[in-house]
């Protein structure tokens, strides 16, 4: 297992801390304790108030699970779904004649 630990920068933590922010918010609108969500996702509640936190460390699956047990695990196929800068990417070279070797 790599232990290497990944650094985030300090405005990427504040969007992580937003999107643990907005799971916590989606547990309590649904009346639903740390305990209750921890177990349906199969994590301790330490685990659960970290990633409620937004801590970078915490496993990806993790975060799935909580977003499973919360009926917001389609959420996960958003990320990235919408790749603008990507396309623009590729639609430039679309649009660039290919190249062929020199002679």
């Amino acid at each position: 297992m790599n232990t290497k630990k990944h650094i985030v920068f300090p405005k990427y933590l504040k969007v992580l801390g937003v999107m643990g922010e907005n799971i916590k918010l989606s547990r309590k609108r649904r009346k639903l304790t740390s305990i209750q969500v921890a177990e349906r996702a199969g994590i301790d509640r330490g685990t659960l108030r970290e990633i409620e936190r937004g801590n970078p460390s915490v496993s990806m699956g993790a975060y799935f699970n909580v977003l499973r047990a919360l009926n917001l695990q389609d959420d996960f196929l958003k990320i990235a779904a919408d790749d603008e800068f990507g396309k623009k990417l590729q639609d430039l070279q679309l649009l660039t004649p290919p190249h062929h070797g020199s002679k």
